[in-house]
């Protein structure tokens, strides 16, 4: 082509070129990444070699993200130039199909970020030193705080700039081993997480209203909380108990929650059930009126903690499914088990939907402006049957 005599089309679809070069090109690169972690315990020696290259990075930047510099030309050898030239490879295989001209750009893009390594020692903005690991992690571009958690827990979080590669397998969260805190256990949706939690590795203890907290008393869980990475909040109730036990309590134990976790390397985590009936009210039923109130209250404070930096909060939205507070077009089972798909791909905002209305609530949700802490209705009690 006579560069002289390019198109606006030409331009489009050489950026488009170059897009899709660099996504797939990084996520051949993350698929190796996930090999090099399998090979570990391979029965070939020479893999296990390229294994062992591939740990000194997670001895170079260890499991409480601390740098250790002494390891900075090691880590050069065995890391740095082994995921450039993997990232070359991946790109010139483009050669073959595109354009010269977006492919080079994309080879020029790895071959930037290749010096910029040698000039900080490796030490770039995804490999640094940190005593406290943000919760804002994005779900899309990889940033600081989502690689972190590949260094605090390898068997996850292998993306390396797009998150491809997790989203598709289901690498953005860590179950096995973390130990979760399950409130309304007893209800269908609480037991049936809990049961697919533990079928994952996760180690789940629960709590009950009133045996283990209560509003204005959630001080007696502490220990437990003190004990928990996750908090599961997916107790609830209708009626005139709908307040204290959608609201009141959800927001008390949170906030000890976070309160507790504030000095951990990881920020506390927690998954709350709310409702559509954050979206659509009432519907004119009187028995849903309190049901509803308390749950858009909740969702006006859950965003405050969907923003923080502190936790890394999850608001699960689930239509309507059966359980002892009346039959629905979904099993809980089935609930849990949509829910899980999204949050082991990382989505904050979990909906659990057979209609739009759960995608509807998105927009409404991450919109409005968080409820002050504190703000509210008085305190009084709750029944245990999440919905």
């Amino acid at each position: 082509m006579n560069l002289g005599n390019i198109g606006f089309s030409d331009v489009i679809l050489w950026v488009l070129e170059a897009l899709l070069t660099f996504a797939v090109s990084t996520f051949i690169f993350d698929s190796v990444h996930w090999m090099l972690h399998r090979w570990t315990k391979s029965r070939f020696r020479v893999l296990r070699v390229f294994a062992s290259w591939h740990h000194v990075h997670h001895r170079f930047l260890d499991g409480k993200m601390q740098v250790h510099t002494d390891l900075a030309a090691l880590n050069f050898w065995a890391h740095l130039v082994p995921e450039f030239l993997t990232s070359a490879a991946g790109t010139a295989v483009f050669y073959l199909f595109f354009h010269w001209i977006p492919v080079t750009a994309v080879m020029a893009l790895h071959v930037w970020n290749f010096g910029m390594n040698i000039y900080t020692e490796g030490m770039d903005g995804n490999h640094m030193s940190m005593d406290r690991v943000s919760a804002r992690q994005n779900i899309v571009k990889v940033n600081a705080a989502y690689h972190a958690m590949h260094h605090i827990t390898p068997e996850n979080y292998y993306s390396s700039y797009l998150n491809l590669f997790d989203l598709l397998f289901g690498r953005s969260t860590t179950i096995r081993h973390r130990r979760f805190l399950i409130t309304g256990a007893s209800g269908a949706f609480g037991s049936a997480i809990a049961a697919r939690i533990e079928a994952l590795g996760g180690v789940v203890e629960t709590a009950k209203h009133g045996a283990d907290f209560a509003p204005g008393d959630v001080e007696r869980i502490r220990p437990r909380l003190e004990k928990a990475d996750v908090l599961v909040l997916a107790h609830g109730a209708k009626g005139p108990a709908a307040w204290d036990a959608n609201y009141v309590t959800f927001t008390e134990l949170s906030d000890l929650f976070i309160a507790i976790g504030r000095d951990r390397l990881v920020p506390p985590e927690i998954w709350a059930v709310g409702s559509e009936a954050e979206l659509h009210g009432d519907l004119g039923q009187p028995e849903l009126k309190e049901y509803a109130a308390s749950k858009r209250a909740f969702a006006r404070r859950a965003v405050g903690y969907y923003r923080s930096a502190d936790v890394l909060y999850r608001h699960i939205v689930p239509s309507a499914f059966t359980s002892a507070m009346g039959p629905g077009p979904m099993s809980a089972d089935t609930a849990a088990g949509i829910a899980l798909f999204f949050i082991r791909r990382g989505f904050r905002y979990v909906p659990v939907t057979l209609t739009t209305l759960a995608l509807w609530n998105y927009v409404r949700f991450v919109r409005q402006r968080p409820a002050a802490q504190g703000s509210g209705a008085p305190v009084a009690i709750d029944s245990g049957a999440g919905r």
